[in-house]
C-alpha cells in the first residue's frame, strides 16, 4: 500500500512538472506550403504518361535529369497530351474531361500550368474532337512565336484546332484529310506542315487571324506501301527529320510554302540489312543540333511488326558524314531525347522495365545512371 501511495505521488508531481514545462514553451506554429522546384535546368524532363490502366487519370512526370530526382506531377486527365512554350514558362495540355469520369458530357480544354511551379494559372475551352491518342511530339505544338498552339483533332477525320493564345480562344479548326501529326515552321510562325498518307507532305499557311489561307501539297518524298517512315520528327529550326522501318533517314524543310526534301540515306550497312537491324520505338529519334548527330534506337532479328520493339542498342550518327560514330546497349528504349548545350544527356525509357537511364552523349555513349519505377505507359519526353 505504501509503495502505491508513493508510486502515484510521483506520476503526478511528473505531470505537474510536464504540465509546467509545456506552458513555458509552446510548439512553434507550422504553416502547410507546396515545395517549390529549383530552377529549370537543360536536364529537366517531362514524361507524358498516358496511364492507360486508368487513361482518365493521365500524368506528366517531371524529373530533374541531371540528379535523377522526381519533382513532381502535372494531372492531364483523359488521354491528355502536353507541350512547352517556346520561352518554356508555360505547359500547355490538351486533355478531355467526362461529367461522369469516364462517361457523360465530355468538354475539351487545353490546361495551362506555370512550368517552374506545375501550378494551373487557366484553360481555354475547345471544340470536343481533341485526338484521344497515344501522345507523339506533334499532336499539340506551339508556334514559334508563341502565338498560336496547334492541336490535332481525328473525328475520325483529321483537322487542327489553331488556338489564339494572346486571345485565349479557338482562332479557326483547319482540315487536313488523310494526313497525321503537327510540324510548325520556326521562321514563319503562321506556317506549319503534316505527314500524309500517300507518302506527301501538305503546308498550311494561316493568316494574321489564324484562319488558313493557303495549304500547298509537296511532291511524294517517301513510298507508304514500300517503306513507311515513323511519326516522329526531330526538328532544327525548319528542318525535320524522319526515320523509316527499313532503316534510312529523310530530312524535311518545312520553311517555304511547299515542302522540300533532301535526298534519303541509310543507317545501315548490307550486313547490318541482313542480320535484321531496324528502329524500333515510339519516340525514337533524337537530335543534337549544334553537334549534328542524331540517336536512333535499334533492334535486330526485325522481322513485320517489330517497329515497336524496344532498343537493343541505340546508334548515334553524325549528320554531315552520314556515318555511325558511336552505339551502345539500348537499355530497353522505347523513348529517346537529349539535351541541347555542351554537355548534352540522352535519356532513355525503358518500355520493359520502367525505367529511366541518362548517357553521357558529349563523345561515346556511355550510360552514367538510372532511375527505376517512373511512370506506367509513358510514350513521349520533352526537355526544358
Amino acid at each position: 500500500m505504501v509503495r502505491r501511495r508513493a508510486l502515484r505521488s510521483c506520476l503526478a508531481a511528473a505531470l505537474i512538472a510536464l504540465s509546467g514545462a509545456s506552458a513555458q514553451a509552446e510548439l512553434q506554429v507550422e504553416i502547410p506550403r507546396v515545395e517549390e522546384l529549383p530552377p529549370a535546368n537543360p536536364y529537366r524532363i517531362y514524361l507524358s504518361d498516358v496511364a492507360i490502366g486508368h487513361i482518365v487519370d493521365g500524368r506528366l512526370h517531371v524529373i530533374d535529369g541531371e540528379n535523377m530526382r522526381y519533382l513532381g506531377v502535372v494531372a492531364t486527365a483523359y488521354a491528355g497530351q502536353a507541350v512547352l512554350s517556346p520561352d518554356r514558362k508555360q505547359i500547355y495540355v490538351a486533355t478531355t474531361y467526362y461529367s461522369r469520369l469516364s462517361s457523360g458530357e465530355r468538354t475539351d480544354t487545353v490546361d495551362i500550368h506555370d512550368a517552374q511551379t506545375l501550378t494551373k494559372t487557366g484553360e481555354i475551352v475547345i471544340p470536343p474532337i481533341h485526338a484521344q491518342s497515344l501522345h507523339y511530339k506533334g499532336t499539340i505544338r506551339p508556334s514559334a512565336d508563341g502565338r498560336w498552339l496547334y492541336v490535332l483533332n481525328a473525328t475520325p477525320a483529321v483537322s487542327v484546332t489553331v488556338v489564339d493564345l494572346q486571345a485565349k480562344k479557338v482562332a479557326s479548326q483547319v482540315d487536313i484529310p488523310g494526313c497525321w501529326i503537327l510540324l510548325p515552321a520556326r521562321t514563319v510562325p503562321n506556317r506549319f506542315s503534316t505527314v500524309c498518307g500517300d507518302g506527301t507532305m501538305l503546308t498550311v499557311t494561316l493568316d494574321a487571324e489564324g484562319k488558313p489561307a493557303g495549304q500547298q501539297r509537296s511532291p511524294k518524298f517517301f513510298d507508304p506501301d514500300v517503306d513507311p517512315i515513323f511519326i516522329h520528327g526531330e526538328q532544327d529550326g525548319d528542318t525535320y527529320r524522319f526515320v523509316s522501318y527499313g532503316g534510312d533517314l529523310y530530312t524535311a524543310h518545312v520553311g517555304g510554302a511547299v515542302a522540300s526534301f533532301e535526298p534519303k540515306w541509310s543507317l545501315l550497312t548490307d550486313a547490318e540489312r541482313r542480320a535484321g537491324w531496324r528502329p524500333g520505338g515510339y519516340q525514337l529519334l533524337a537530335q543534337h543540333n549544334a553537334s549534328g548527330r542524331v540517336f536512333v534506337a535499334m533492334h535486330d532479328g526485325a522481322k513485320d511488326g517489330s517497329h515497336k520493339f524496344p532498343a537493343k542498342e541505340i546508334w548515334g550518327f553524325d549528320l554531315a558524314t552520314k556515318k555511325r560514330v558511336t552505339r551502345a546497349p539500348g537499355s530497353n528504349a522505347i523513348a529517346l531525347a537529349v539535351s541541347q548545350g555542351d554537355r548534352p544527356r540522352l535519356f532513355a525509357y525503358d518500355g520493359v522495365k520502367g525505367g529511366l537511364v541518362a548517357y553521357d552523349a558529349s563523345g561515346a555513349l556511355k550510360l552514367v545512371e538510372r532511375m527505376d519505377g517512373v511512370g506506367e505507359t509513358p510514350s513521349l519526353m520533352e526537355l526544358h
